[in-house]
């Protein structure tokens, strides 16, 4: 009998799991983890020792639940056998390949699974999908790699939508916009409705910290804290291919350092007695990875807590910088916990169904659309008149960005018509969807040590 009629928990497969923020939030959702894959050892090991301590499994069940690889490598796991007559399929595909601090490769990234979890979701036919990344994915960049994952959705069976949300609007004390997929079943479509944020609820940063600062004996801690004011600006865990924990780009440092924090590494432990460093002036302390973590939506691993919806206690695994990347890459658990919540509801059916108007494609990128549906190739000039005979006005420059933005992701042909002018055709989708012969098994070989 399925979870949604028996009453036991809902089942997740969750693929790119890392330390375990989107795990603790999905569980404490009410679902109960079937399989968790994770590329690194460490984050793997923290989350497999936690779903012990924290989460009620036996050590046999966890060290089944938890495998450790590439999640695209079959010798990893069997997504027929593993995922069969699943209720969710869920995870956090790597974040680089469209992040705007990076050079948003997209396709051309060895580490994109975007496309792949799209074509997964295809195969295994799960009740639902849930797939987060950064903020550049919502792009104009990105318009045509956006359309084709929902026209790929909708081939499949599913009603999919797109939302940006702001970790702050659930508790947690950071700016850390996530950009979200969820994707359902045309059953349980209608009764999916997005998590409703609480603007405000987010403590500021002093007023969250300020006993782990005092924690070494610092009397400036209470003065320090009434000067921390607002959220912290995004944690970022970074990658391998980089070097030490610090706490992000130059435009984070700056918003750390008006917080009278010291953004560029993880200190050890807190401030002792005599302080931290002086900074232009002021102390100016560095935040420890226990610090990071409760700023990240994580409760300190020693509270105490019930085992409850709202108890995010966690333990990490491994040396300093490890522990900070394994805390920075992860999905705020408050977040996911407000989305397994929507995504339960959805899947038990409850409330009232909404109106969906399936027949109505939604357009991310009409450029894209004209040219994937046209059966010949078209101009610039023959785009530009067909999108205003369907009531949507763009012009040359910005049809030819959508064109080249488009080169990056499709195969496009250009051919050059005895008037001069160029018409454009679109091909393939560049992305790894699980081809034996892509060029991403090279890549990924080459570079598997920096991947993170």
């Amino acid at each position: 009998m399925p979870a949604t009629e028996s009453g036991e928990p809902l089942e997740v497969v969750e693929i790119c799991a890392g330390a375990g923020g989107q795990t603790l939030g999905l569980e404490r959702a009410g679902f109960r983890h079937r399989l968790a894959v994770e590329l690194d050892r460490q984050a793997a090991e923290t989350l497999r020792c936690n779903l012990v301590e924290f989460l009620g499994y036996s050590e046999e069940a966890a060290e089944k639940s938890v495998r450790v690889g590439d999640v695209a490598d079959p010798a990893v796991w069997n997504p027929a056998v593993d995922a069969e007559n699943l209720d969710l399929l869920a995870g956090g595909v790597p974040c680089p390949p469209f992040s705007i601090a990076g050079k948003q490769l997209g396709t051309s990234d060895e580490r994109d699974l975007f496309a792949w979890a799209i074509e997964l979701c295809g195969k295994v036919q799960p009740k639902a999908l849930l797939l987060e990344n950064v903020r550049g994915l919502s792009a104009n960049r990105f318009s045509g790699y956006r359309q084709h994952v929902l026209d790929r959705l909708k081939e499949h069976g599913y009603i999919a939508e797109w939302q940006l949300l702001q970790a702050d609007d659930f508790g947690v004390s950071q700016l850390r916009p996530r950009f979200v997929l969820v994707a359902l079943q045309r059953e349980f479509a209608p009764y999916f409705k997005w998590p409703e944020p609480s603007p405000g609820s987010a403590k500021p940063v002093g007023e969250l910290l300020v006993d782990l600062m005092a924690a070494g004996g610092w009397a400036g801690a209470q003065k320090w804290a009434e000067s921390a004011s607002g959220i912290a600006p995004t944690i970022v865990g970074g990658s391998k291919k980089h070097g030490g924990a610090d706490l992000g780009p130059t435009r984070a440092k700056r918003a750390w350092a008006a917080k009278g924090v010291d953004a560029m590494g993880v200190a050890d432990a807190a401030p002792p007695a005599a302080g931290p460093p002086v900074i232009e002036g002021q102390p100016r302390p560095k935040l420890t990875t226990a610090m990071v973590a409760r700023i990240q939506g994580w409760q300190d691993a020693d509270a105490e807590g019930d085992g409850g919806e709202d108890d995010f206690r966690w333990r990490f695994h491994g040396r300093k910088t490890s522990v900070y990347r394994q805390i920075g890459n992860a999905f705020p658990p408050p977040v996911a916990k407000a989305l397994g919540v929507s995504i339960r509801n959805a899947l038990n059916k409850v409330g009232e169904p909404r109106d969906l108007v399936e027949t109505a494609d939604v357009v991310t990128d009409p450029v894209y659309k004209l040219l994937v549906n046209s059966p010949r190739a078209l101009s610039v000039d023959q785009i530009i008149a067909k999108l205003e005979a369907a009531g949507k006005i763009m012009g040359q420059p910005e049809v030819e960005r959508h064109i080249n933005h488009l080169k990056h992701d499709f195969e496009m042909t250009a051919v050059t018509r005895s008037n001069g002018a160029v018409a454009y055709s679109i091909g393939m989708f560049k992305g790894f969807v699980g081809q034996d012969d892509h060029q991403r098994h090279d890549l990924f070989s080459q570079h598997r040590s920096k991947i993170s």
